[in-house]
């Protein structure tokens, strides 16, 4: 025994070494951060998410260009660079911690009723945090924008800008034609298969349904998860498009930097430039040319709003003065989802204890591989369609995600936080299976029905706006989403996973003992409490024509009505794509900036 503990104690000596060492690898390239400012820049990006990181890039590319690019928070460090612990960097500075308003079909069993909304903050944004899956959605989500006026926006059209920035490393997907090998943004598999892995994608058969690429010519299936993983890390677009070109000296970056105001003209209703702090202290810088909105679907319609540009009742109520009213802060969309359904196994799973040894670290450390690569713990997804779906057949209105472990092996309680989840549930409904080989199936509303809003409830821009999500507002979402864990059910009967001796976990959730098992009305009531956010929240400055009453930027994602100001990130969205949205946010930024190239060159 004696030995044994010193063994461990050697290796924690090591770990902690290496760490160290990496850390300081990461500190000296640390970023250049503005202290003095110009009085004006040509153009000003607010907010470095995925969408800011690439419009900066791509505009800084032209030397005579000059580009200042303002973001809240910090630079990333290792901290965030592991895939599998992603739910834990969540906990973290790099979150704004957003929480919704509580709302009467989700999240009511969660921590204080309410839905959490975790959104990165950071050079990197959420591409800091987030779980790395990389999938685009449906052709006929981009077909369907342009239907509705958006000249530009079809699949055909968008399908290069997503190659742009991928570096596929895939083996098989090398030459394919809906895949890119020179962008800056890595996409792979993880090294690590496990046989529920191997047995889950043979179970699609029994569904029918075929292996496929989710990001190539047919969209409807089961696939290993695509990632933005680089040499076993998380590829964060800080890393991707950032990192390289900090030697730009046309390119400014400013952190700590909270963007308070967008300056308008009220004449010429024009976009002049930006007020922000930094530091306590604060600054007004002019933009030349344009200023450019990447804060994100809460954060842009909050400045908008701020900057009088918005509801006019909204904005009246705060005694902000119009500038244009505009319908910022509708249309807000997002994929829901239900955690919690465990499927107990006779092989090996992942859960916090088993990470906690030496030898996967080390190898982790060491070499980027082994379980430690799996991107938020999610080793696979299937894009399927629900029996009463009145959409296409080929168009999946369900994704069904596969946990290597579950939320019963989650010890430390990353998840639980993350989630919202109450350790009163996860004692309850998981007690005595804690230490059981399980792993988790989860499903994800794709096209989601209901609407909710952000909207201001202060003029101060420190404080958060009040957000809406009225999830399963519509009936046919919770029809879907009954249907959807339906789905997993029948996919754990299949003979590939039976061989496995799955068995699924049919213990009541906590305030639904009342209703007969595995009924209608019982998944309802799972959904109401617990029912939540894949954090993809979307459309809330929506993009339209001006003749669309609920636009509020155009195909080029010009503010209507407001000259040299954009918008580039996922509140442009008319409707939520049936894809991870940071994959879709990145193209939406490679697009956007060469429409503002073209449109000042």
């Amino acid at each position: 025994m004696q030995l044994c503990l010193s063994c461990v104690f050697v290796n924690a000596q090591v770990l902690v070494e290496l760490a160290r060492n990496f850390e300081t690898t990461v500190l000296n390239s640390k970023l250049p951060d503005t202290l003095v400012f110009a009085t004006e820049y040509d153009f000003i990006v607010v907010g470095a998410g995925s969408g800011g990181c690439v419009v900066a890039n791509r505009l800084s590319e032209l030397a005579n260009n000059s580009v200042l690019l303002l973001e809240a928070g910090d630079q990333e460090t290792f901290l965030s660079d592991v895939p599998l612990t992603a739910a834990l960097t969540q906990m973290t500075r790099y979150n704004w911690g957003y929480k919704s308003e509580r709302t009467p079909n989700a999240c009511q069993g969660l921590k204080g009723g309410v839905c959490n909304w975790p959104k990165g903050r950071g050079i990197g944004g959420t591409s800091l945090i987030n779980f790395m899956l990389y999938t685009r959605g449906h052709r006929k989500d981009y077909d369907y924008w342009a239907s509705l006026g958006n000249t530009g926006w079809s699949y055909k059209e968008v399908l290069p800008y997503f190659k742009k920035s991928e570096n596929i490393e895939i083996a098989e997907l090398l030459k394919s034609d809906y895949h890119g090998r020179f962008g800056p943004l890595n996409v792979g598999y993880t090294d690590y298969k496990s046989k529920i892995l191997k047995a889950f994608l043979k179970s699609s058969k029994e569904m029918g349904y075929d292996i496929i690429d989710p990001n190539g010519e047919h969209m409807l299936g089961f696939s290993r998860s695509q990632a933005t993983i680089r040499h076993g890390r998380r590829c964060s677009t800080s890393k991707a498009f950032i990192r390289p070109i900090i030697e730009r000296e046309n390119l400014h970056i400013s952190m700590k930097s909270w963007v308070t105001k967008v300056i308008v003209d009220p004449e010429s209703k024009r976009a002049v430039g930006v007020e922000f702090t930094k530091n306590r202290k604060k600054y007004i810088v002019k933009a030349r040319k344009e200023v450019i909105l990447s804060a994100g679907s809460i954060a842009s319609p909050q400045l908008l709003m701020l900057s009088g540009i918005g509801p006019q009742d909204n904005l009246q109520e705060f005694d902000i003065p119009v500038m244009k009213d505009l319908k910022v802060g509708y249309n807000l969309q997002d994929h829901v989802t239900l955690n919690g359904l465990v499927f107990i196994v006779n092989d090996t799973t992942i859960n916090d204890h088993k990470i906690m040894n030496p030898a996967d670290i080390l190898q982790y450390i060491l070499e980027g591989k082994g379980p430690y690569t799996i991107p938020g713990g999610a080793e696979a997804f299937a894009f399927v369609r629900t029996p009463n779906s009145t959409f296409d057949k080929d168009y999946a209105d369900m994704e069904i995600v596969l946990g290597a472990g579950s939320l019963s092996g989650d010890h430390l309680g990353s998840m639980r936080d993350l989630l919202g989840i109450t350790d009163e549930f996860y004692h309850s409904v998981f007690d005595g299976i804690h230490n059981k080989e399980t792993f988790g199936l989860v499903p994800v509303l794709l096209r989601p029905k209901s609407r909710g809003r952000i909207s201001l409830r202060s003029r101060n821009p420190f404080h958060w706006p009040k957000m809406e999500p009225n999830y399963m507002q519509n009936a046919d979402d919770i029809r879907a989403m009954v249907e959807g864990v339906q789905m997993i059910l029948q996919i754990v009967e299949t003979k590939a996973l039976k061989k496995l001796g799955t068995k699924f976990h049919a213990k009541p959730f906590l305030g639904c003992e009342g209703y007969t098992f595995n009924s209608y009305e019982y998944w309802k009531c799972c959904l109401r409490l617990y029912g939540s956010s894949l954090q993809h929240q979307a459309g809330t400055c929506k993009m339209g024509p001006s003749s669309d009453a609920t636009a509020v930027v155009d195909s080029k994602l010009r503010v209507h009505g407001i000259s040299n100001l954009r918008v580039v990130d996922a509140s442009i969205m008319p409707t939520i794509p049936a894809g991870h949205t940071n994959a879709i946010v990145i193209m939406i930024a490679e697009k956007a900036s060469d429409m503002i190239k073209n449109a000042w060159n």
